[in-house]
């Protein structure tokens, strides 16, 4: 009886199985996207964000969704990433937004801003302020969307083939800085240059330029710069906490089922995370190594750091007088800024300044 009872209601079964199937399916398609990296295969960490995004969102669609890399020049030139993206050349690029200010000065926001927000409190901003959707109101209209993908952590100042001691020295200097920062640079007598990862090293080596900024010692060791720059400053208070960022084409983005969205975010997060851990458990050694090797270590004189600040205070003015996006971005990051800077004060800055001091105590 029994036994009858099951081979009657196999079918049944197995016809659910079948009707299943293709439901599964069509919520998991195929999908294949190519993304093109701004920076060089060589820079593990940085290039590999993209890499550990990818992996993620092949892992989450049991490689149903399958996103190739493509370092810098693969495809399209790294400082063109963005505009691959915006025009349907590739699906997604991974870049850092300010290397668009040329575009619009507003793009800087997706990255740093000068004397603006470290890492946390970038990812505090874009994650449970508003800052992911203000940013993408903006980035809508250059045909993207947009979501965090990476951090470096404050940055250096950068390879200098002289000393900095005080503003005066930095007039007639050219400079590889990327960003909006080039612009306060400009009030000082710098003369900003635009250069991509790869090729900073030899523009540094023949003089093209006197001095470059990249990110911190991990990667700027793999670079090199060392050998053809020997003072090596900081801080970088134009990148307190550079975001990098997953820039996806706008109707690539819509085509794709709520699913595959959420996991696009969820890949991306991960990878997020991933790239400042990783900068951040490899930059001591690294800068041990290029001290051991020669480099002359420098902080920025507060001279130094006080005129930048007021050559930005007056950039950021003057920009947001002529472009309404830029200033709504303005506003709200500097409005969150003093609300951090409050807290950051109380335990956080005390915390490390002790500890920095008690270092080699215990």
């Amino acid at each position: 009886m029994q036994r009858r009872t099951f081979i009657a209601a196999a079918p049944v079964a197995a016809a659910g199985v079948a009707m299943a199937a293709p439901a599964i399916a069509q919520t998991m398609p195929e999908v294949k996207w190519r993304m093109t990296s701004s920076f060089p295969k060589s820079l593990d960490t940085i290039y590999g964000a993209a890499e550990v995004f990818a992996k993620a969102v092949a892992d989450m669609t049991d490689n149903r969704f399958q996103v190739q890399v493509f370092a810098a020049g693969e495809i399209v030139p790294g400082l063109q990433a963005m505009q691959a993206v915006r025009d349907g050349t590739v699906e997604a690029c991974h870049t850092a937004s300010y290397y668009y200010v040329g575009i619009d000065p507003t793009f800087c926001f997706g990255t740093a801003l000068p004397f603006g927000l470290n890492s946390r409190m970038q990812n505090a901003w874009q994650f449970q302020n508003g800052g992911m959707e203000l940013m993408n109101a903006f980035y809508a209209k250059h045909n993207i969307h947009g979501m965090p993908l990476g951090n470096t952590g404050c940055q250096m100042g950068g390879w200098f083939r002289k000393e900095i001691k005080t503003l005066a020295d930095l007039n007639g200097l050219k400079m590889r800085i990327g960003g909006f920062a080039g612009r306060a640079m400009q009030k000082l007598g710098v003369v900003p240059q635009q250069v991509a990862g790869g090729d900073i090293y030899p523009a540094l080596e023949k003089g093209t330029i006197d001095a470059a900024e990249w990110v911190g010692p991990y990667d700027d060791q793999k670079l090199g710069f060392n050998k053809v720059a020997p003072y090596y400053y900081y801080p970088g208070w134009w990148e307190g906490g550079a975001m990098l960022h997953n820039f996806v084409n706008v109707a690539k983005w819509n085509a794709l089922p709520k699913t595959y969205q959420a996991i696009v975010y969820n890949a991306a997060h991960h990878a997020h995370t991933w790239m400042q851990a990783r900068y951040d458990a490899q930059n001591p050694a690294a800068l041990r190594q290029l001290v051991a090797a020669g480099t002359q270590l420098r902080p920025f004189s507060l001279e130094v750091l006080e005129g930048c600040l007021k050559a930005a205070n007056e950039v950021n003015a003057e920009t947001a007088a002529t472009n309404a996006d830029f200033r709504k971005l303005l506003d709200a990051t500097v409005a969150f800024r003093g609300e951090q800077y409050l807290w950051w004060q109380v335990a956080e800055y005390t915390f490390d300044t002790f500890m920095v001091r008690s270092r080699g105590r215990s």
